[in-house]
């Protein structure tokens, strides 16, 4: 009797830690204690200096293929526009990265990876019987749709014709 109650205390005190994962993850606390919310609504001037200058550069890699060519003999070589492009891109991203939004995306991300570890996916005989439902299903309600198309087909007819 003592090994079932020891099991039951066991599973008492998994569901109180997987409660206290959730309570966390409702109040959007990430793994490492930051909110990613709160992070995301702080701001400073730098973030804003960051923001406009990858602003300026996004604007800029836009209009490289354009009217670089015309002041830089190198720049007609197409790869070396798309060179220009990519790293403006990469230089862009980089600024984005560094400010409070671009921290709070990166918390965000971990985050998602934790819940994906948490996942449990189905097996193959599941997803293949959910699949066959999903047709079947669809199968149905396009039937029904086009029947509903006939009929009103027909009853907007009478009153043209």
């Amino acid at each position: 009797m003592s090994n079932n109650q020891d099991n039951l205390e066991t599973k008492l005190s998994d569901a109180k830690a997987v409660a206290g994962g959730m309570l966390s993850k409702n109040k959007h606390i990430s793994a490492s204690g930051t909110s990613a919310v709160e992070v995301a609504k702080t701001g400073s001037v730098k973030d804003v200096v960051l923001w406009l200058l990858a602003a300026v550069i996004l604007i800029g890699a836009t209009l490289v293929n354009q009217y670089l060519p015309g002041y830089w003999q190198p720049a007609n070589d197409v790869w070396m526009r798309i060179g220009i492009i990519v790293a403006l891109v990469i230089i862009a991203l980089v600024c984005l990265a560094l400010t409070h939004q671009g921290r709070a995306f990166k918390i965000l991300l971990k985050d998602a990876a934790v819940e994906l570890r948490r996942v449990t996916w189905p097996g193959k005989d599941e997803t293949f019987q959910y699949t066959w439902q999903t047709i079947v299903m669809i199968a149905i309600v396009g039937f029904l749709v086009w029947l509903l198309d006939n009929f009103f087909n027909w009853f907007v007819g009478i009153f043209i014709g």
